[in-house]
């Protein structure tokens, strides 16, 4: 089994593919499109990724897949596996971890997987070292009726005085067990509701806007502020919105179907763990190999003092 990384000559087998691809990054997806289609190839050209993708093709039917890690994240995503009908293929998790081989030399600590909970691809990923870290669900907020009375004034623009706040936040509500895969955020994005007990970020594309909420258990009127939310979205141009709606906040689903928001299946994200972390760790101290350390003696006599 050889397995290169794509190039110009293997445009045939992507445009034989590009109907037959099992998307691992929603948010990616419902944002930028097709990850085979023609805004999906632009990205290769993007510096401020890294992009790659690998071909395995030593069969009549071959495999591909892409891996995706963005400047100062921790962690990569799989981006896509194709031909979807050919996911039990024996090569399949040869491929998965050639892909997180990759994301290790981007010095990423991990490799992130979303995938419907009743995928195929589950067996490979699994031989590959992934396991399940935490559900999602994508709910379809485009079309909700403005119900909220502030017309998005209580939300704003997230701004670098605000960032401690948003992480104490995040801390608040993602359990400590998962801090290490979701770190908290660093970046100057996404939207804040006036006291910082509600947070979103946003990831934005030609196709879509997908806002992941943090919001406090304690915070009142959630109803009203996720309306208000959509309220505040600039230059939407009549995209579609989603809501990512993690386990640790399932709570927000009865919301937003009360809304009428429309969810997605359930999806199972996944981790591998490139690197292992180390709490408190302590340096020891070593004496140098020239150095010669005489043990200490106790005579009867000090011990009679």
């Amino acid at each position: 089994m050889t397995i290169r990384p794509l190039d110009l000559l293997d445009l045939p087998i992507i445009a034989r593919y590009r109907n037959d691809v099992l998307t691992l990054d929603s948010a990616r997806a419902l944002t930028r499109g097709h990850p085979l289609g023609a805004m999906g190839l632009l990205a290769y050209i993007n510096p401020s990724r890294h992009l790659y993708a690998a071909i395995d093709n030593d069969r009549e039917s071959a495999l591909l897949g892409g891996v995706i890690h963005t400047y100062g994240d921790t962690f990569a995503k799989l981006l896509y596996l194709a031909p979807s009908y050919n996911l039990s293929d024996p090569q399949l998790p040869a491929l998965i971890e050639h892909l997180s081989m990759q994301a290790g030399a981007w010095k990423a600590f991990h490799v992130i997987a979303e995938v419907d909970e009743t995928s195929d691809v589950f067996p490979a990923l699994r031989m590959a070292g992934f396991s399940v870290y935490a559900w999602q669900r994508l709910w379809d907020v485009s079309l909700l009726e403005k119900t909220g009375t502030d017309h998005g004034e209580g939300w704003r623009r997230v701004q670098s005085v605000d960032m401690p706040a948003v992480q104490s936040l995040h801390y608040q509500i993602v359990p400590p067990l998962l801090h290490p895969v979701e770190p908290a955020p660093g970046r100057v994005v996404g939207f804040v509701h006036r006291g910082i007990k509600c947070y979103a970020n946003i990831t934005a594309g030609m196709y879509g806007i997908v806002l992941t909420p943090l919001i406090h258990p304690e915070e009142h009127d959630v109803s009203a502020k996720i309306s208000t939310l959509l309220q505040s979205l600039p230059d939407r141009r009549g995209r579609r919105v989603y809501l990512n709606v993690r386990s640790y906040q399932t709570w927000l689903e009865p919301v937003l179907a009360d809304l009428g928001a429309q969810a997605s299946n359930r999806q199972a994200v996944m981790v591998k763990h490139l690197t292992r972390l180390i709490k408190d760790g302590k340096t020891a101290r070593v004496v140098p190999t020239n150095v010669g350390v005489q043990p200490s003696r106790i005579s009867r006599m000090d011990l009679d003092e």
